[in-house]
């Protein structure tokens, strides 16, 4: 398991890419004439939001994020967030078993994985920006 050091820059590079990338999701979403044509660019930008917004909870609350490739490793890091790790961590991994199917596969993610995956990033996004604010980071 590879893990990068935080600072401040780090935490609000990936605080803002997490926001951009949600906020491109939903842009997508929106101007989409059926939200199907755009479901597996919509899965994602929700799982790099999400991916990102892991980084901000890790960096703030345990000072160190995972690097890589490893979804087990980057799992397993923020599980050990307290409070609410373990359901973090489900977030996360709800995001991270849907990266295949929509950014590398022929196959196209279902309506259901479409909101499991907003709602889990955005679950993220909550919890990077109260972490944040509480460092008195805005």
């Amino acid at each position: 398991m590879k893990t990068g050091r935080t600072n401040p820059a780090t935490i609000e590079g990936r605080r803002r890419k997490a926001e951009q990338f949600m906020e491109g999701a939903k842009t997508i979403r929106d101007l989409a004439a059926d939200e199907r044509h755009v479901g597996d660019a919509y899965v994602t930008l929700c799982i790099h939001a999400g991916v990102a917004a892991s980084d901000v909870i890790c960096s703030v609350t345990l000072g160190t994020y995972i690097q890589g490739e490893d979804h087990q490793a980057a799992v397993g890091h923020i599980a050990k967030v307290r409070p609410e790790g373990e359901a973090l961590a489900d977030s996360l991994r709800t995001l991270l078993t849907m990266k295949t199917r929509a950014g590398y596969s022929h196959e196209h993610v279902s309506a259901t994985d479409r909101k499991r995956a907003g709602r889990a990033a955005e679950k993220l996004i909550f919890a990077a920006r109260q972490r944040h604010t509480k460092q008195g980071r805005h």
